[in-house]
């Protein structure tokens, strides 16, 4: 978890960033297509695509990375990796090993890093998108190596004080929401792009989708 709080760049110097409110119009498909062309470009340069997502099951604000990882696990993504669920979550003390095990089991893999953040009240409910690492555990004062080629965020409390507190007492309701946006865009965006097979590629979803944003 990042906090926008902090003085950490996590965003490389000319890489853009994308917020989007979910509770907009049209916002699941300006997700998608912002996503879509992130990965249309790395496409290029990795044969490979990893979502790593990143986060506790012990903490309901910091769970918003393992409920996209599980929901992605039921949809079945094909060709990319999904690393970071309820059941086998990715977190500070797991992260180090499982940078590691990337690096050995993965030539040419591409990292799309999926992780929760605290930042100002009003961006509560809000995703950010864009290209670059995020820094893993910055918004509760962790020294934890930055990851990720694009960065999903979803700012799920407000950040700046109380940190651990604040994210025990996050609201459930709005990080599943976040979750099931994340989700479903991210299998969107990824069905754009031929990250996954032909049959799953159907665009059919408007009743699917209704039910998971």
């Amino acid at each position: 978890m990042y906090s926008l709080t902090s003085q950490i760049n996590i965003i490389p110097s000319g890489s853009s960033l994308t917020t989007i409110n979910p509770h907009e119009p049209a916002s699941l498909s300006m997700f998608v297509n912002v996503l879509a062309e992130l990965l249309n470009e790395l496409r290029h340069n990795y044969s490979q695509l990893i979502i790593l997502c990143i986060g506790s099951d012990r903490s309901t604000g910091d769970s918003l990375g393992p409920l996209v990882g599980s929901m992605l696990e039921e949809l079945q993504l094909g060709n990319a990796v999904v690393m970071g669920t309820l059941t086998q979550p990715v977190h500070a003390l797991n992260l180090a090993k499982t940078r590691l095990s990337i690096k050995e089991n993965y030539d040419s893999a591409a990292i799309l890093a999926v992780d929760a953040g605290l930042g100002q009240r009003d961006k509560i409910g809000t995703i950010e998108i864009g290209k670059g690492s995020l820094k893993p555990g910055a918004a509760v004062k962790k020294r934890i190596p930055p990851i990720g080629d694009i960065y999903i965020t979803g700012i799920v409390n407000v950040g700046g004080f109380m940190e651990l507190m604040v994210l025990q007492t996050t609201s459930l309701g709005t990080v599943f929401h976040l979750a099931r946006f994340i989700g479903w865009g991210i299998y969107l965006a990824l069905a754009m792009n031929d990250w996954l097979p032909p049959n799953k590629a159907d665009m059919q979803g408007t009743d699917t989708a209704s039910q998971l944003v």
